[in-house]
């Protein structure tokens, strides 16, 4: 397998569509390292880039941001709880508390420094994807046990394929060529030192981040059920996770019919069923599908496996959603509005 790096994503506050549109531009000739750094959704964002001139002061330890975009909304930052590295543009309007990063945006070399500086707080998180991308390689031959990672005797990683994973922070992709994995017979401590998730966390990071096309080609052939909601964190989840899982909880499909009834091109749906799928989601197999319990009355049951096909609408059809769910006694699946600041 070849050197894999994680895809790492910037959320922007404060820049007009000109300066955005600008950024992007300055981003896709930037050099930090070898990650590939991307705009998106500010709150899913690894990274923010802040206008520091429509910076103010708040109070304490929090800073308002004032939008360049009518349609966008003011947001506010407690600084001391930010959970992700921030820079500002200069010029700034106020006195940033310490320590903080600034760049120029017209300047590419100062747009490298604060990215490299921001890669060096995100390693962590390209340890746990190199981690993640050799178990997905290996996934044949694990099985459900208890390993060691091992390199020239030094622990790397402890991973549960049923439970908790852990690797230690400073890894990087190259240690990972020659590690040996060591079969545990039990249940074995993760150092403290080491980053900790579980592994449908670790997956799901890998498949949000990857560049590689991950989804099993049955799933692109087959008709795929909805098998359980994933075993992560709801703000993990974007609209577009949400309304496939909805769509499968509702009536299965093939990988055709879900892009008729969610407008997703092929490259976009392949992504995001291919996160469901590794988090253990959605699944090929009618015998590992969730049951539907409700089912038009208009329709019989198909006698496949036991399972029963609902046809109630999906999100793209002219009946709302809550009207569905009264009409075939289910709850909607998708959430009413998009989730946080977009």
């Amino acid at each position: 397998m070849s050197i894999e790096l994680p895809v790492l994503r910037l959320g922007l506050a404060g820049f007009s569509v000109e300066q955005k549109a600008a950024l992007h531009s300055m981003l896709q000739r930037s050099a930090p390292g070898r990650h590939t750094w991307q705009i998106g959704n500010f709150t899913a964002a690894d990274a923010w880039w802040i206008h520091g001139a429509r910076t103010q002061l708040a109070g304490g330890q929090t800073i308002r941001i004032t939008p360049a975009i009518p349609t966008e909304r003011s947001l506010q930052i407690n600084v001391e709880d930010a959970d992700r590295p921030m820079a500002f543009s200069v010029p700034l309007a106020f006195t940033p508390f310490e320590p903080h990063y600034n760049f120029d945006p017209a300047s590419l070399s100062s747009i490298n420094q604060v990215l490299e500086k921001f890669e060096s707080w995100l390693q962590p998180v390209a340890a746990q994807f190199s981690l993640a991308g050799r178990i997905l390689e290996h996934e044949s031959v694990l099985g459900s046990g208890i390993y060691h990672v091992m390199l020239n005797g030094r622990l790397l990683a402890v991973v549960d394929m049923h439970g908790e994973v852990g690797v230690i922070p400073s890894a990087g992709p190259a240690d990972f060529d020659d590690a040996m994995w060591v079969r545990q017979p039990g249940a074995t401590q993760i150092p403290e030192a080491f980053v900790r998730a579980s592994l449908s966390e670790l997956m799901w990071q890998y498949a949000v981040r990857t560049t590689r096309d991950v989804l099993p080609k049955r799933y692109r052939a087959r008709t795929l059920y909805f098998r359980r909601a994933p075993r992560i964190p709801q703000r993990l989840l974007s609209d577009s996770h949400l309304l496939l899982i909805r769509e499968l909880a509702a009536c299965s499909a093939n990988f055709i019919e879900l892009q008729q009834r969610t407008g997703m091109g092929a490259d976009a749906l392949a992504r995001v069923l291919a996160a469901l799928y590794l988090v253990g989601t959605i699944t090929s197999d009618p015998k590992r599908a969730c049951v539907t319990t409700a089912v038009a009355r208009t329709q019989e049951p198909e006698p496949s496996q036991g399972i029963q096909h609902s046809i109630v609408p999906s999100g793209m059809d002219s009946e709302s959603p809550s009207q569905a769910a009264r009409r075939y006694g289910l709850a909607d699946f998708t959430v009413a509005m998009p989730i946080g600041p977009r």
